[in-house]
């Protein structure tokens, strides 16, 4: 199994930005996505931002105020959020995937408050 360190989570005012970062370790394949996903009530995942190998994906409600970046040679993504507003606040949580199947770090959480 593969794991997830993940950083960056914290408190922010409505305008302002965080980074968040995870790095992926232990695949014995190599890792084929890596990314961020968002917790819903009922703790449905739902996508924020990942690589699909190489293939970038973001949810409507993040593109043009968030942004992925991908160090391939440490396995990890760093998803630069800007421009926070209350909406976005929540349990960040990374997800990683190889042919061995899911990985899922533990959570940091977002909250964007005045």
């Amino acid at each position: 199994q593969v794991q997830l360190v993940e950083s960056g989570g914290g408190l922010v005012q409505p305008g302002g930005s965080l980074t968040l970062s995870c790095e992926a370790s232990g695949s014995r394949y190599g890792i084929n996505d890596l990314g961020w996903y968002r917790l819903a009530p009922g703790g449905r995942r739902e996508l924020v931002a990942q690589f699909r190998s190489y293939e970038l994906q973001y949810a409507d409600a993040v593109k043009g105020r968030f942004t992925l970046s991908r160090n391939s040679a440490k396995n990890a993504v760093y998803l630069q959020m800007n421009n926070l507003r209350p909406d976005d606040s929540g349990v960040y949580v990374c997800k990683a995937n190889d042919w061995g199947g899911d990985s899922w770090g533990q959570g940091t959480q977002v909250t964007v408050s005045s």
